[in-house]
């Protein structure tokens, strides 16, 4: 369970927002500037907030009134952005391996092998970033972040970057994400069809604010023109 209850003031935009979370996949829906960013970046701990508190499965990492932040690298969070972010001299095997050795955990062949096979990376793993399709870049960004054993995943737009083809390529990978690996995610996206494929959950915001809390029926109906 995700429980979030947190204001910060970034200039002249204020983020306040409030929801508890028990999905497999919570989305957070809305335009650009809508405060999705800063709202992860919160709950992974790279942004302190002004107020408030967020506390996974009953463990608070932060609490203001309390004075308690737990450190990004003490959370146990995984973070996918929409660049992938690999390591371009490293090659694939020691990209997914990176989060696993910065978090000293101790080797796990069974659970890389899932995971490889998850994602269907095995061909991919002698190869360097350079020489990776921008979808398959970002299935061994999913990887690497699942290999550091985290108990939540971030997602930040990891489809935005690509164009419709590899979308439709990665979308199918990522529901196995939700359906296979056990792990929570938060889904940040600006698009309402991706969402209903995904998310079981759903917080939209606008202008700092959340405006609606629910199932993916609250998100908005886009007509295609007669």
């Amino acid at each position: 369970m995700l429980r979030v209850d947190v204001s910060k003031q970034h200039g002249e935009f204020l983020l306040e927002a409030s929801f508890t979370s028990e999905g497999r996949v919570t989305g957070l829906f809305g335009a650009s500037g809508a405060g999705k960013t800063s709202l992860i970046n919160i709950i992974a701990g790279l942004v302190r907030p002004d107020r408030g508190t967020i506390a996974i499965d009953g463990e608070t990492l932060d609490d203001t009134a309390a004075r308690i932040h737990v450190p990004p690298h003490r959370r146990r969070i995984g973070y996918v952005f929409q660049d992938a972010r690999l390591f371009p001299h490293l090659d694939v095997s020691h990209n997914l391996d990176y989060g696993r050795r910065m978090n000293r955990l101790a080797d796990d062949p069974a659970q890389r092998t899932r995971v490889v096979d998850l994602l269907d990376i095995g061909s991919l793993l002698n190869r360097r970033p350079g020489q990776l399709s921008g979808g398959e870049r970002q299935r061994v960004a999913f990887g690497r972040a699942l290999l550091s054993k985290p108990r939540l995943l971030l997602l930040d737009e990891p489809l935005g970057a690509l164009d419709e083809g590899r979308k439709l390529e990665i979308l199918p990978y990522l529901v196995r994400l939700r359906d296979e690996a056990g792990i929570p995610m938060v889904y940040v996206s600006h698009d309402a069809a991706e969402l209903r494929q995904l998310a079981t959950q759903i917080v939209m915001l606008r202008g700092g604010r959340i405006t609606a809390f629910g199932g993916v029926k609250v998100l908005p109906v886009v007509r295609s023109p007669d």
